[in-house]
């Protein structure tokens, strides 16, 4: 009696087993996400988290707010300094001040009303030598003031045409250089700022928060991961004997609990070198345990592709040409 129990129970497994046995032509897999991880450029205290795990965000909301006092002094600084810059280039592209060509112009009016008077005094100077009134002298004075005026208006004239005109070309090219010297600065100082806030780069889903405000993070250690819809992949093994019969771009139906009919995924990745099956694949029966990775992506993005989620893969024949490609059943 008791080994006819024994020879029930034994082909009670093999029922069991073989009902359980998969269809060969059916691949286990499960989803798989790859994950944006948001960090800082630099180390900062965080003084504002906008986010929360789970929520969905849109390109450009901001996910969190780093302190950021020294990084708007710094770019104030950087403007003060390029608007003097500025000033500076302007100074002398367009010569002296009104007050100093005002000033050169008074010495040149007094340099020709010297003139002015020097020129009569001379001629009765020399009546006065020929009447024998003064001596010689007097009269080389009277020649050496004229030629004192001359001398002084030919200065002032040029010295009034110098101030009127810019500066050498040598030093405002150095003063243009500076300038954009001070913009590249500004640029740097204002980049920097606007970095101590981080955006979503793209319509994403929180998938964790790691810190808290208050909190210090290190530069590039990431705050919030994101989970963007075109970062999902499946990710099954295909037994050596089958691999001659898959390709990458081919279309696979996909199955798994809970999903809707019709399914389909696109090979993007089959792996060149085999591994042995791993133990996250559960199976009774297996004949082959050489098996290779391949990774497909779902065409369908809209679904709730959740991570860990263990889907069934199966190639679909490929279409004729002008018909569709024929779609798999849900679970």
């Amino acid at each position: 009696m008791t080994a006819l129990r024994v020879v029930t129970a034994f082909a009670l497994l093999i029922v069991i087993g073989g009902c359980d046995r998969p269809d060969t032509d059916t691949w286990q897999g499960y989803v798989e996400a790859e994950y944006t991880y948001v960090a800082p450029l630099e180390t900062g205290r965080i003084i504002a988290l906008a986010v929360e795990r789970g929520d969905q965000v849109q390109a450009g909301q901001p996910l969190f707010t780093l302190e950021d006092d020294a990084e708007r002094a710094a770019r104030n600084q950087a403007a003060a300094e390029l608007a003097q810059a500025e000033a500076d280039l302007a100074d002398l592209r367009k010569g002296d001040r009104p007050e100093d060509l005002a000033i050169i112009q008074a010495q040149l009016d007094k340099a020709r009303a010297s003139l002015a008077l020097s020129v009569p005094r001379l001629a009765r100077r020399e009546k006065m030598v020929k009447g024998s009134i003064i001596g010689e002298e007097e009269l080389d004075e009277a020649k050496s003031a004229i030629l004192a005026d001359r001398g002084n208006i030919a200065e002032y004239e040029a010295r009034l045409a110098e101030a009127k005109l810019p500066a050498r070309i040598d030093k405002i090219a150095a003063a243009e250089r500076l300038v954009e010297a001070r913009k590249a600065a500004l640029a740097d100082a204002a980049w920097r700022l606007s970095r101590r806030q981080e955006r979503a780069p793209a319509a994403a889903r929180v998938e964790d928060v790691f810190f808290r405000a208050g909190e210090t993070a290190s530069a590039g250690q990431g705050i919030v991961s994101l989970l963007t819809p075109d970062k999902v992949k499946l990710r099954f093994f295909v037994p050596e004997p089958a691999l001659a019969t898959i390709a990458v771009g081919q279309k696979l139906a996909v199955s798994c609990d809970s999903c809707p009919p019709n399914l389909t995924a696109t090979i993007t990745f089959i792996a060149r070198t085999a591994e042995f099956t791993p133990p996250v694949i559960y199976s009774l029966r297996r004949r082959e345990k050489l098996v290779f990775l391949v990774e497909a992506r779902p065409d369908d993005l809209n679904q709730p592709w959740h991570p860990g989620l263990p889907v069934d893969v199966r190639p679909l024949p490929a279409a004729p040409s002008g018909q569709p490609v024929a779609q798999g059943t849900g679970s």
